[in-house]
């Protein structure tokens, strides 16, 4: 009879443990969605000093890290979670969330936070970002991206390069080198804003209906392109 109370009251304290942790991992998320908000609000606000409207008009995805954590003593690290989304036939699609995680050499000392801004410009960086896991690389598939009103009619964003990177902090954008840095599907924050698992293809491609907990970040997507069309066409 004892062990049979004790094994059912382990039985429940695992129960809460897990729905304690799924709570937990929901509210992260969420919290995510919100700061995240924040970040496009802020390209919005700085055009003088953000993203070219041409840049941001032409992505076609955008991902959002805020809090990117970059620090160490000589070995440097990165690492944030963030949510992406892309534009599909009937507007943006729902929120797929990301993980970016990577090494990089020289010498670091502190740790910094700070918001990371991705766009996918081109069709060959829209199937990576698919692919649910891929490196960044410095041979045309990742640079740091122009800052200011206007993109500069030289630069090679038009071309063959597929994702732009830009970090803001203290309120300013600036162009941002992320080479060697994984970007993958973050499987447990998508598990806990959709109730199961669903991969990049499906949210991205626009065959997932969008989680009332990302209502705000939708419109805050959805302005920032909008804005930076009519801009661009004035």
């Amino acid at each position: 009879m004892k062990r049979t109370m004790s094994a059912l009251v382990m039985c429940f304290i695992g129960l809460v443990g897990t729905y304690a942790w799924a709570g937990s991992d929901r509210q992260d998320s969420v919290a995510r969605l919100q700061s995240s908000v924040g970040v496009l609000q802020a390209i919005m606000a700085t055009p003088d000093k953000g993203i070219p409207e041409e840049v941001l008009s032409n992505a076609k995805c955008i991902v959002v890290v805020p809090d990117l954590i970059k620090g160490g003593f000589v070995f440097g690290g990165k690492h944030g979670r963030g949510v992406a989304s892309c534009r599909t036939a009937n507007g943006w699609s729902a929120p797929a969330f990301v993980s970016v995680g990577g090494g990089s050499w020289g010498l670091q000392i502190g740790v910094e936070g700070v918001d990371l801004v991705m766009l996918v410009m081109n069709d060959h960086g829209f199937q990576h970002l698919l692919s649910s896991k891929f490196e960044l690389t410095g041979e045309g598939s990742v640079a740091a991206g122009p800052v200011g009103r206007h993109a500069s009619a030289g630069t090679d964003w038009k071309m063959n390069t597929e994702m732009l990177t830009y970090s803001r902090s203290r309120g300013v954008f600036a162009g941002l080198t992320l080479e060697g840095a994984v970007v993958e599907q973050d499987n447990d924050s998508t598990h806990a804003i959709y109730g199961k698992h669903m991969t990049f293809r499906n949210i991205l491609s626009g065959k997932a209906s969008t989680p009332q907990s990302a209502d705000a970040f939708m419109k805050a997507v959805s302005e920032a392109g909008h804005q930076a069309h009519l801009a661009e066409a004035n």
